[in-house]
């Protein structure tokens, strides 16, 4: 059975709050920090643990057992100096990957610098997204076109690699429409350069999945996560 993952969220601000909401909704194991008791008392009833400390302090980090995390999320917003600090720490610490929030692109490239993995620099619509996307990495990316439903982006499984729409059934087996297939080929230029090419199929029933296929799904959240969960 694959380990849980354990997420840090440091910053309780409106994105960081959103990202906690959702992940702890999908079950996930959270850890909330925060340097503002008010911010604490918000999420303390929907995540794993909820710490109050100042992040840019080393030996106040020392307290968060990151040893158990597998990514943290830097929501710190306005306060760049206290987000590079932290991004600097936790990388320190040996958080194996860091999504850091930055406001320009100048804080974009020194968080880059410093070790972060992954940059954003979004609020709620963002931050439900981004959750979405840390609980369940199969999933490409998620739109919702309503509370309940959105177009996703999905690996297929290796079982659907050389099969048809028609062979697998996908509408009445998974409750998932496939309304577009993103094929993703690579070739190599005259100075042995790769080149990837990326081609939209509207697929019919006898269009059959590739290795390097992405498929775009209609369908009702949670049969979405029934997909990628196997």
């Amino acid at each position: 059975m694959a380990k849980e993952k354990v997420f840090a969220v440091v910053g309780l601000g409106t994105f960081g709050r959103r990202v906690c909401e959702i992940l702890s909704e999908k079950g996930a194991k959270v850890i909330a920090i925060d340097n503002q008791p008010s911010l604490i008392d918000k999420v303390k009833d929907m995540v794993t643990q909820a710490v109050l400390l100042d992040s840019t302090d080393e030996e106040s980090l020392g307290s968060v057992p990151f040893e158990d995390v597998d990514i943290a999320v830097v929501a710190i917003g306005d306060a760049i100096e206290a987000s590079i600090l932290t991004t600097a720490l936790l990388k320190r610490v040996g958080v194996p990957y860091i999504l850091a929030r930055a406001i320009s692109s100048i804080h974009e490239q020194v968080l880059r610098q410093i070790g972060a993995d992954e940059i954003v620099n979004i609020e709620i619509d963002e931050g439900t997204r981004v959750a979405n996307n840390l609980i369940a990495p199969e999933v490409l990316d998620r739109i919702p076109i309503s509370e309940r439903i959105s177009i996703a982006e999905l690996y297929p499984p290796g079982e659907f690699i050389g099969k048809s729409l028609k062979d697998l059934d996908i509408r009445r087996k998974y409750s998932l429409n496939v309304v577009a297939i993103r094929r993703i080929t690579t070739a190599v230029d005259e100075m042995g350069n790769p080149i990837k090419n990326e081609q939209l199929i509207f697929p019919g029933p006898d269009d059959r999945f590739g290795e390097t296929d992405v498929m775009l799904v209609v369908g009702m959240d949670t049969d979405i996560d029934a997909f990628k969960e196997g």
